[in-house]
């Protein structure tokens, strides 16, 4: 633990994001940023919307109303929600209120959009306090945040033609929904809410970056901090089965039906944890094929990690951007190889031949081969492979290179780290 010198005392991070709670790979990224600097001598604030799930926080008083669109609600408050995924004052309001409050020294957020809102981000550009962005998704260039349209990759938006989102009804397939977000697309492009008002957008792949600036927006404004795992919080020595692992979402852009083909194509077996909208048409698959799937179900902590750790690899078979999984460190943490799509960011996570396998995305036939190559070795050369996996990412992907990334990005905006003092002598 970090022991601030009391002459000078703790900055304050604030922490942005929509949920409190863990959700999603965003939301693991967030809570875990903030332990991190809580543990290096910050003070951190978090902001974010309210949910009964959320853990209790003495700040919950400044969270804004919860939104959530699977909710039943009425047509009033359809429109209230509508109005405040386009702009919300409340947060606005709330965000304010924290701000006199805490007087934070620097503000760093992550998904905000739908809940939220920028709108916040002139907020904090009004009362001084420089705000960097992480980029989770392509919501920046992307109205609908994927560049995925009927589970395939889609630019169409490119060069400021943002109304395809409606014209295709990419948000879950409603002309409602899709005017709500070409509305707020409009208005937060026309006034410059993620544009004038951040500083710096924290990027964890270059592919996302290189996408950007492909999009409009300044290299100079992006900087690359990948994602982190703490090696030391998983086991290893696993023994390993007779499988090949997916553990995700199962949803179209996921890339499963190639996967279950290919797996019928190179004659392997493989269990797939997971929910999602796809389950029934992926049974209807494997069955259709004959192929050896297990379906896991949902599963999560130990039971994931065992079920990951003792596959001959972790298969991540995406058929659009990712970004940068961390369920391929999470991989290597276990010492498991990983077989991935070459597309987004994940080749710039396998080190083709040491770390795992590259297949073309769609490709059953490629992701065949992949299989059945890394099946043709020894089970000593996979775990050789996982070993070189977890040592690499100890180094280039560990939490104490984000935390010195992430700090040095800080600094460079004007909000140094704590200044450590000496702890005082023991006495015998």
């Amino acid at each position: 633990m970090t022991i601030v010198d009391p002459k000078i005392g703790k900055p304050t991070l604030l922490k942005i994001n929509n949920y409190f709670y863990r959700r999603g790979g965003a939301e693991a990224v967030f809570l875990d940023h903030i332990a991190m600097f809580e543990q290096a001598g910050w003070d951190v604030v978090p902001f974010a919307m309210q949910h009964e799930r959320n853990p209790p926080s003495p700040w919950a008083e400044y969270f804004v109303s919860e939104i959530e669109y699977g909710n039943e609600t009425g047509t009033l408050n359809k429109f209230k929600q509508a109005a405040m995924i386009i702009y919300s004052f409340e947060a606005q309001r709330n965000l304010k209120r924290l701000i006199e409050r805490v007087k934070p020294t620097i503000a760093h957020a992550h998904n905000v959009y739908h809940h939220l809102s920028p709108a916040i981000f002139s907020t904090l550009k009004a009362a001084g306090i420089p705000t960097v962005m992480t980029v989770h998704d392509l919501k920046l260039a992307c109205p609908s945040y994927k560049m995925l349209r009927d589970a395939k990759v889609c630019e169409d938006c490119k060069g400021g033609r943002i109304h395809n989102v409606l014209v295709h009804r990419c948000i879950k397939g409603s002309t409602v929904l899709s005017t709500v977000v070409l509305a707020e697309t409009v208005l937060h492009r026309s006034l410059g809410l993620y544009r004038n008002n951040l500083d710096r957008l924290v990027v964890p792949s270059r592919f996302y970056i290189d996408k950007l600036e492909e999009w409009g927006w300044p290299r100079e404004k992006m900087v690359y901090i990948p994602n982190f795992v703490d090696v030391h919080a998983f086991d290893t020595g696993w023994t390993e089965g007779d499988y090949f692992v997916f553990a995700g979402r199962l949803a179209p852009e996921k890339g499963i039906g190639t996967l279950i083909r290919a797996a019928a194509l190179s004659k392997q077996k493989l269990v797939i944890a997971g929910t999602g909208p796809e389950e029934a048409a992926l049974r209807e698959l494997a069955q259709t094929l004959g192929a050896n799937v297990v379906f896991a179900g949902y599963l999560s902590g130990n039971a994931l990690h065992r079920l990951i750790g003792e596959a001959k690899a972790l298969v991540l078979p995406s058929e659009w951007y990712e970004n940068a999984p961390i369920s391929v460190l999470e991989a290597y943490a276990l010492e498991t190889p990983v077989i991935g799509a070459k597309i987004g960011g994940i080749p710039e996570m396998i080190l083709e031949g040491q770390t795992g396998f590259m297949s073309a995305p769609g490709d059953a036939q490629d992701l065949a081969a992949a299989l059945s190559a890394m099946d043709a070795l020894s089970p000593a050369e996979r775990h050789e492979m996982g070993r070189k996996a977890r040592e690499w990412i100890s180094v280039e992907f560990s939490s104490s290179a984000y935390l010195r990334r992430t700090t040095d990005l800080y600094s460079s905006l004007g909000a140094p780290a704590p200044v450590p003092t000496q702890a005082p002598a023991q006495s015998n």
